[in-house]
């Protein structure tokens, strides 16, 4: 496929243009809105249903084939929060703390970026691995407590304890985790009863949340405009760094062209659900709106048109 068909099937995926419905709705100012208990339903329904997936792959899943993809999620778990941190700094011109907010969205993943990833891939039939999820619940954290640490340190001396506290027994980790063990352990056929559920209706599931998450996107330009050109950039062009760099391990561990892809756009993910949650607690001075805005403003959506085909474009040149 080239880049240009690549784009086209993303674009014309129906997540994506319930995405773009939503923001189109923020701009001309419709009363389009879910109730925060709906969207709260929705987004436990996707988590753990990623991670039910996850450990009903894991099943199928030796140790020998997890270990390199864990260990490169891992590295980048580390590496993606430090790095933001220090581009943060130098070329935003934040302070530490806001710099270690930034840090703690761009080190960990988003789901649902996954997610559309992962069923880009599968719609272009590149896909191979069916542990990915499991990858999904690797990264929600490691970029979070390593944001916090760096934020301590400067701080000299501030107590993280119940900020990773808060992120360990966050609702999409336990979600993500619960789901996998759950996946991994229950009885196949009783399984295969609820599959219809969490698998059938994903979908559709997904179409609403973005819908949602369109119109709060939609609302957040404003605050993006404001914060000027530098932040633009930083939300863009970082995650096409993070991209290119979980291509390129992902291909160096023998990964199929789906799974780089997918891993891709977990490294260049940006978090919008457990970052924010561990953020006000452990940096409760910190600018939430910024590193919200830019990561569920620019990065998201980013991603979702142009970043996942592009990541797929370069795991097929090395592939």
């Amino acid at each position: 496929m080239s880049i240009n068909d690549l784009v086209s099937l993303n674009l014309g995926s129906p997540v994506v243009l319930a995405f773009l419905l939503g923001v189109v709705a923020a701009f001309i100012k419709s009363d389009l809105r879910f109730p925060e208990q709906v969207t709260s339903l929705l987004s436990t329904y996707l988590l753990f249903a990623i991670g039910l997936k996850g450990g009903m792959r894991l099943r199928e899943s030796s140790l020998t084939e997890l270990t390199w993809p864990v260990l490169i999620t891992l590295i980048l778990g580390v590496a993606t929060p430090v790095v933001a941190f220090l581009v943060a700094r130098s070329f935003l011109r934040l302070d530490t703390i806001n710099a270690a907010a930034m840090a703690a969205h761009y080190g960990s993943v988003s789901a649902v970026t996954f997610t559309a990833a992962e069923s880009f891939t599968r719609a272009a039939g590149t896909l191979s691995e069916g542990y990915l999820p499991a990858l999904v619940a690797v990264l929600e954290v490691p970029g979070i407590v390593v944001a916090l640490v760096i934020a301590s340190r400067a701080s000299q001396g501030r107590s993280m304890s119940s900020a990773i506290h808060e992120v360990m027994t966050g609702k999409s980790v336990v979600l993500l985790l619960g789901g996998l063990i759950i996946g991994a352990i229950a009885n196949q056929e009783a399984l295969t009863r609820v599959e219809p559920f969490f698998v059938g209706l994903f979908q559709g599931m997904l179409c609403l949340f973005l819908l949602d998450l369109g119109t709060l996107a939609g609302q957040r330009f404003n605050s993006i405009r404001r914060a000027g050109a530098r932040l633009l950039i930083f939300a863009t062009a970082l995650p096409i760094v993070f991209g290119v760099v979980g291509v390129l391990l992902a291909s160096a561990v023998g990964m199929s062209e789906g799974g780089a892809t997918v891993l891709a756009a977990m490294a260049a993910s940006a978090s919008y659900i457990a970052a924010p949650a561990a953020v006000r607690v452990g940096l409760p001075e910190a600018d939430i709106g910024l590193s919200l805005g830019a990561a569920l403003g620019v990065t998201f959506p980013f991603n979702l048109i142009i970043g996942i085909p592009l990541y797929s474009e370069v795991a097929a040149v090395l592939a």
